[in-house]
C-alpha cells in the first residue's frame, strides 16, 4: 500500500495491465520521455476493447527500440530479424487466417531494410496490421539518420543537417494499397487507441503511424531536449484533418511547422487470401 499526503490510500500490488505485460521482462529499456510506452498502452487498451480473444492475437516485431515491444506484451509473439517482421507476419496469417496479426516496429526497421516488404504486403493486401512508432532516427544504435528523418534535422550521422526528404509514411502506405491508414502522435492517446481498434476490425493491410518522441537520441539535437518538449509541440502544432491530401502531409518537425494527423484512408478491397481462394475455387471447378 502507498499513501500520499492529502490522498486516500492506493493499492500498488497489482496494475490493471498486469495480465497484458510480461512481468519477468520488466523493467523495460526505454528512455525517460520516450513515446513507445504510450503507444504500447494504446495497443493494450485496444486489446481490451476488441472482441477478438487474446489467444488469437499475435504480435510481431523487428529490431530496434520499438522492436522490443513483442518481448514485453503477454501475447503469442515473434521477435524477428531486422526488417523482416512483415514477411514473418504474412507467413503466420497465411498459415492460420484466424489469427489477428499485428506488426509493431519502428521507422528504421519497417521503412529502411524492411521497406520492400512493406510495399508488397500492402500491394497484395495481406490482412495484417502494422503499427509504426516513428521517432525519426535509429534511436537504439546512437541516433543515426533514418528513412523518416526530416530534411534539415540533426542526427549522429547528419551533424550539419539531413539533406534528404524523409518518407511521408501515410502517403507511402496509401499509394501501396493499404485499406486503412492513420497517423496520430503519442499525445493523441485516445485517437491512437481507436485507430488500432479500427484496424482490428478491418480485413486487409492496415497501417498506423504513431509519431513518438526520442529525447535521448533525436530530440536533444533538434531543440526538443525533453520528451515533454516534443509533446508540447504536438499539442501546439497538430491539425486533425481526416480528408487531408496525403502528398502534402510530410513532416518537417520545425517549431513553426504543422503536423497533420487523422484517419486518412478507410476502404475495402479483396485481401490476398480472398484472391487465393477465388483462384482455388476456379481451379477446382475446371478439374470437375
Amino acid at each position: 500500500m502507498a499513501k500520499l499526503q492529502g490522498f486516500p490510500e492506493i493499492k500498488t500490488e497489482h496494475h490493471p495491465d498486469d495480465a497484458y505485460l510480461r512481468e519477468d521482462r520488466l523493467p523495460h529499456i526505454w528512455c525517460p520521455g520516450c513515446g513507445i510506452g504510450i503507444a504500447v498502452k494504446a495497443y493494450i487498451e485496444a486489446l481490451k476493447l476488441c472482441k477478438i480473444p487474446l489467444n488469437r492475437q499475435v504480435i510481431v516485431s523487428g529490431i530496434g527500440c520499438t522492436g522490443r515491444v513483442a518481448g514485453y506484451v503477454n501475447l503469442d509473439s515473434y521477435h524477428t530479424t531486422h526488417g523482416r517482421a512483415i514477411p514473418f507476419a504474412s507467413g503466420m496469417k497465411l498459415a492460420n487466417p484466424d489469427l489477428e496479426v499485428t506488426v509493431f516496429s519502428g521507422d528504421g526497421d519497417l521503412f529502411s531494410i524492411g521497406g520492400n516488404h512493406f510495399m508488397h504486403a500492402a500491394r497484395r493486401n495481406v490482412s495484417i496490421n502494422v503499427i509504426c512508432c516513428n521517432n525519426f532516427n535509429y534511436g537504439m544504435t546512437g541516433g543515426q539518420v533514418g528513412p523518416t528523418t526530416p530534411e534539415g534535422a540533426f542526427t549522429l550521422t547528419s551533424p550539419y543537417g539531413n539533406v534528404d526528404a524523409g518518407f511521408n509514411l501515410p502517403y507511402v502506405a496509401a499509394a501501396a494499397g493499404a485499406v486503412f491508414v492513420a497517423r496520430w502522435t503519442t499525445l493523441h492517446f485516445r485517437n491512437l487507441r481507436d485507430a488500432i481498434l479500427r484496424a482490428f476490425g478491418k480485413c486487409g493491410f492496415t497501417f498506423i503511424e504513431a509519431v513518438s518522441p526520442c529525447p535521448t537520441a533525436f530530440g536533444r539535437r533538434n531543440e526538443f531536449p525533453d520528451g515533454l518538449d516534443e509533446m508540447e509541440w504536438y499539442r501546439n502544432n497538430s491539425v486533425i484533418d481526416h480528408k487531408a491530401e496525403l502528398v502534402e502531409i510530410g513532416l518537417a518537425l520545425k517549431k513553426d511547422s504543422k503536423i497533420v494527423v487523422g484517419n486518412f484512408v478507410d476502404i475495402e478491397r479483396p485481401t490476398s487470401m480472398d484472391l487465393y481462394r477465388r483462384v482455388l475455387r476456379r481451379a477446382q471447378g475446371e478439374k470437375q
